[in-house]
């Protein structure tokens, strides 16, 4: 059990992380092994985030000092906590590649995130489909073929129809 100083010192550190990073991914991760556990830690480490077990409420009180009204009821299990300097789509990216297989299983969960600094909560199925999106430069090259296809069809035709004369 903790004691108030150390319930005090990491509503303190949340305050901080908040302070420092643009969102927070929200996850239920009672299933996963320690190894997977550590692995989490690593791919969120990787694109300069913390991930922390914080107690629901201790996490409100945090939230609550920065103007975020935040229900931890609405999360069953226990929260695990990802602050990360980059975008909702780049972050839950990022953690749905690593718990797919166990997204799969059931065993861990993408709980919703949230926008720090917008104020506004992501619903779970909106993080799970910020995290099925491919990356950026797949986008802009799907992009680029959207664009390129129907200059490429008229280029086509007009090559038949000089072929044809």
């Amino acid at each position: 059990m903790k004691t108030k100083a150390q319930k005090q010192e990491q509503i303190e550190s949340g305050v901080e992380h908040l302070d420092k990073h643009e969102t927070v991914l929200f996850t239920d991760f009672t299933g996963l092994s320690a190894n997977d556990l550590n692995a989490l830690r690593r791919t969120v480490k990787e694109i300069g985030g913390t991930m922390f077990v914080m107690k629901k409420r201790l996490l409100k009180l945090s939230l609550a000092s920065k103007g975020i009204e935040f229900d931890p009821k609405q999360f069953e299990g226990q929260a695990g906590v990802i602050f990360s300097p980059k975008d909702i789509v780049e972050t839950s990216g990022a953690v749905y590649k690593f718990g797919k297989p166990f997204i799969i299983k059931n065993i861990f969960k993408m709980l919703g995130g949230l926008n720090i600094g917008e104020k506004q909560f992501i619903s779970r199925e909106e993080v799970l489909m910020f995290g099925q999106l491919p990356p950026r430069e797949v986008l802009l090259g799907q992009l680029v073929g959207m664009i390129a296809a129907p200059i490429r069809s008229f280029m086509f035709v007009l090559d038949q129809k000089a072929k044809q004369s």
